[in-house]
């Protein structure tokens, strides 16, 4: 056939869309979310959090397929019962197995630790950021990507 062959109302274009690109389209373009690990989000808060400050340890870095940016197994200690919360978090780049995390208002501003957005200074590059008070992170939560 002719390259850019142009009919009535039709233009045929030579390539086709990459397989990527048809994902969510239905039928046989669905993304495969069979071998994902789950829902990454923040802490949700309680008391620790949004008065004082609360410690978590990294477990594991794991990778999910179809995301490009590492996912991290955290243990926090449960504030009201005797036991671990494993949670499943979106990580910035320097965080190790073994690091400990930090989360709630009065924790240090350091690469990893969860704040409130009103005690970071501005211009600092932060990733997962609420957009809502309580949704658990929804923006900025791709592997490089950063809000300022």
């Amino acid at each position: 056939g002719r390259q850019g062959c142009v009919s009535e109302n039709f233009r045929f274009e030579m390539g086709r869309v990459i397989r990527a690109q048809r994902k969510g389209r239905g039928s046989v373009f669905k993304a495969v979310t069979k071998h994902r690990k789950g829902k990454p989000c923040l802490r949700a808060l309680d008391f620790n959090e949004r008065k004082h400050y609360t410690r978590g340890v990294v477990k594991d870095i794991i990778h999910d397929p179809g995301r490009g940016a590492p996912l991290a197994i955290v243990h926090f200690r449960d504030p009201n019962r005797n036991r671990l919360r494993k949670e499943l978090m979106i990580i910035a780049e320097g965080i190790s197995t073994g690091h400990y995390i930090y989360s709630g208002k009065k924790a240090s501003l350091d690469v990893g630790n969860v704040l409130p957005i009103g005690n970071i200074p501005e211009g600092t590059a932060i990733c997962t950021v609420e957009e809502k008070f309580g949704d658990r992170g929804r923006l900025a939560r791709c592997s490089g990507l950063a809000a300022q």
